[in-house]
């Protein structure tokens, strides 16, 4: 298949991806995704496990929380263009990610392949989807900060399981697709203090999205969040637990 992504033909493997009844461009995207040839974990010292995706494209390391209990429910968190897995303000990503898991919601952070390549970090991100929905993580919030605002907006216009976006400080490419996420919740979140990319970014962003939406500034705050941390901590918690418990909207 040609297009964003040319010369690449592999698909996911499994028989959830062979369903007749998925929409043409969920089934591209899932062309487009590459065959996921494996996946490892082993615990970490914080309660993350280590996944390697293995794909046609390279490996893609990632970082699993899981949740008590059963359900269908995962957060995926998106790095800036440095990847790693830390996220904004001190390790925000891990903090959130632990409380979530003990209130049922997975996470999964993942590190880029090709860290500043907005279309082939939109693939890991779509790969990252398709693991959660895997293991029955079918309903899915995608975090990005900076650069990863971009590629979780890009991202979600190829996969139904993706529930609700928030982005972080973000970058503007890749986000003009925000105009295909509705019905889906947006939560879009920046410093008036960021000295990289400007909070005319969160602006712009909200403003080419449709409803429901959510614009957050924070007085004093830069590009890593540090200075609001606490409030941010509470605010995506607050916001990732109810748009993952709403139902299925359109």
């Amino acid at each position: 298949m040609g297009g964003r992504w040319p010369g690449y033909h592999a698909h996911v493997v499994g028989s959830h991806d062979e369903r007749p009844d998925r929409p043409l461009w969920e089934r591209a995207s899932i062309e487009l995704l590459g065959e996921l040839l494996g996946a490892s974990e082993k615990p970490d010292d914080d309660g993350a496990a280590p996944v390697r995706l293995d794909t046609t494209r390279g490996p893609i390391e990632a970082l699993l929380h899981r949740a008590a209990g059963g359900g269908e429910t995962a957060v995926l968190w998106a790095p800036g263009a440095r990847g790693g897995f830390g996220g904004p303000a001190d390790g925000l990503y891990a903090d959130v990610a632990q409380e979530l898991a003990g209130r049922g919601i997975a996470s999964l952070r993942l590190d880029y392949r090709h860290p500043a390549d907005l279309d082939e970090s939109t693939l890991d991100v779509l790969a990252g989807i398709w693991y959660l929905a895997g293991i029955g993580r079918t309903r899915t919030a995608l975090v990005g900060h900076s650069f990863g605002g971009g590629v979780v907006i890009s991202a979600a216009r190829y996969s139904s399981h993706v529930r609700a976006v928030a982005t972080l400080a973000s970058q503007t490419l890749g986000a003009e697709d925000v105009v295909l996420l509705r019905p889906r919740p947006l939560l879009v979140v920046h410093g008036e203090a960021d000295a990289m990319l400007p909070v005319a970014n969160a602006e712009l962003i909200h403003g080419w999205a449709f409803e429901p939406k959510r614009l957050v500034r924070y007085a004093g705050a830069g590009h890593g969040l540090r200075e609001c941390r606490a409030e941010l901590r509470k605010l995506l918690i607050d916001w990732l637990t109810e748009s993952l418990d709403e139902p299925a909207a359109g």
